[in-house]
């Protein structure tokens, strides 16, 4: 395999272990870019533009990145209390009135970003059609009745987190949140990033699918997942079940339409630079000298807000304002680190301490929900060439 792009002096094992992502961990076509104290250091890809093609992957393709979304959507609300539009104590009702029903009354604007909110399912789930129209979704978890009293446990909202956020910034601002990614964020960074794929960018973005993982004799280490995992994903009643299915049947990612819809708990697309570009704004002064993030909304980003079994994964994980924290579910660079991956292979991240930003995208998911292998052996290749 062919790895395309640079590598600063002292990140090689992170092309290493890029290569070897293809070698023996089954990859496709991928990339990764890393910043550090907002310069590139690293930006590689390699193999086909489509999972399922030919085409090359050129420097500016981009992917769906299903849940490394949220941390882009999360970065919208902190920047608005950051500019004091939006108070992340205030209760959900203050902003949006009709959510004041079925016991959400006191929910908390930071019981959103830190999936305490209580509503991670829908009893009449969407189809791919309705989550075209944001109302739709709005009114659904407007309408839905907790599963726990809001604000006491924590539950990852994999699909509500959509319209829970896409909404509250509605109301907050007048505009759709991938409006507001697109003009707030996206444009002042300079970042190849979407929610709500533009018609003029289809050509750059790849065709996904699911794959399966290399078998255990390529060299790749397989865990078998802990029993009550695999029975809360077979269970069709479980909340683990019930929470992936608030959109059922699962939405065709390559559907031009799907990838156009606003969903910013899924269907954000990107290049690898993009999602570490973001990551670098957030914690320091990027090379043209924009930084989105206040050292202290970085803090407050990487707080911990949840941790201990989640109701819905069925693990132990941490949370912070809307971004996954350093831990077992999620091993990042260091205690330090916040971010978010996508079920089956993308993930972004910063690591303030050490002032790093990391994006991988790929065109192949797997199974993996919080911890992919191949975007894991990036991870440990950055911490090498930091030691």
């Amino acid at each position: 395999m062919d790895v395309n792009g640079v590598v600063a002096e002292g990140f090689e094992p992170v092309r290493e272990a890029f290569a070897a992502n293809f070698e023996v961990r089954g990859d496709r076509g991928a990339a990764v870019t890393v910043y550090r104290d907002g310069h590139r250091v690293v930006d590689l890809w390699a193999g086909t533009k489509d999972v399922d093609g030919t085409a090359p992957w050129q420097r500016d393709t981009a992917q769906i990145v299903r849940s490394a979304t949220k941390g882009v959507a999360a970065a919208v609300l902190l920047l608005l209390a950051q500019r004091g539009e939006l108070d992340l104590d205030a209760p959900v009702g203050e902003y949006w009135p009709e959510y004041k029903t079925a016991g959400k009354e006191r929910t908390l604007v930071w019981h959103l970003l830190a999936h305490r909110a209580g509503v991670p399912v829908l009893d009449r789930p969407l189809t791919p059609a309705q989550t075209a129209d944001p109302a739709q979704g709005a009114a659904a978890v407007a309408a839905q009745a907790p599963v726990w009293e809001p604000g006491t446990d924590h539950g990852y909202h994999a699909q509500t987190y959509s319209w829970l956020t896409g909404e509250l910034v509605r109301r907050v601002t007048g505009r759709s949140i991938g409006a507001w990614i697109a003009g707030e964020i996206a444009g002042p960074v300079g970042v190849d990033l979407w929610v709500g794929l533009p018609s003029g960018e289809a050509g750059r973005v790849g065709r996904v699918a699911q794959v399966e993982a290399p078998t255990a004799d390529a060299g790749v280490l397989r865990v078998r997942p802990k029993r009550s995992v695999s029975e809360a994903y077979a269970n069709p009643d479980s909340l683990t079940r019930r929470a992936f299915g608030a959109i059922t049947p699962m939405p065709d990612e390559n559907d031009p339409a799907y990838r156009a819809a606003v969903l910013p708990a899924s269907n954000g697309i990107a290049t690898a630079d993009g999602l570490a570009r973001f990551y670098a704004s957030l914690i320091g002064e990027l090379d043209g000298g924009v930084r989105l993030f206040t050292p202290e909304t970085a803090e407050l980003a990487r707080t911990e807000r949840s941790s201990g079994p989640d109701r819905v994964l069925v693990i132990n994980t941490r949370f912070g304002l809307g971004y996954m924290l350093h831990g077992g579910a999620s091993p990042l660079l260091s205690d330090s680190s916040f971010g978010h991956p996508g079920r089956g292979g993308a993930l972004g991240f910063a690591d303030p301490d050490s002032g790093i930003a990391l994006g991988y995208v790929t065109n192949s998911f797997r199974k993996s929900v919080t911890a992919d292998p191949r975007a894991q052996a990036l991870v440990r290749a950055v911490r090498t060439a930091l030691s």
